[in-house]
């Protein structure tokens, strides 16, 4: 908008309110949203002071098995949406998940297994991984929810 300054000549102005409030729109639309943004799958986890995994490159993609207290599995591969699996073959998944794990260096690899499955569960979840070919399978665990204190 413009107006005349004391001096007679037109200033120009820009209107910020309107930009302000889409920008406050946004802010509570993504602060809505980035709680539902989580693409695994919901399993109770156990809980333990462990080490966070090293992403330094930002192409390496996490593979994840997600295994519920029922015998559900599911897997997915860095961000995308989990897809179930058969737990004794990886079907119909099998495929992609050589392919990645043919990579050098190989993805991490993760078995995220609710904290009430039998432990037989969890070590047939990290076989049919090293199988695929994972050399190496981690398990993950969800933070205390206090610090370990130690002696």
């Amino acid at each position: 908008m413009a107006r005349r300054s004391s001096h007679g000549r037109l200033k120009a102005e820009i209107n910020i309110v309107p930009y302000i409030d889409v920008m406050l729109v946004l802010l509570v639309i993504f602060m809505v949203t980035a709680p539902l943004l989580n693409q695994g799958v919901e399993v109770d986890l156990p809980k333990a002071a462990a080490e966070k995994i090293d992403t330094k490159d930002k192409d390496t993609e996490v593979l994840v098995l997600s295994v519920q207290k029922g015998g559900s599995c599911y897997f997915n591969i860095g961000s995308e949406k989990a897809q179930t699996v058969d737990c004794a073959n990886l079907e119909p998944r099998l495929t992609s998940i050589r392919e990645r794990l043919s990579q050098k260096p190989q993805p991490p690899v993760l078995v995220r297994a609710d904290r009430e499955l039998k432990y037989d569960d969890v070590i047939k979840a990290m076989t049919v991984l090293r199988e695929a070919g994972a050399a190496k399978v981690g398990l993950s665990t969800a933070p205390p929810n206090e610090p370990s204190v130690r002696p």
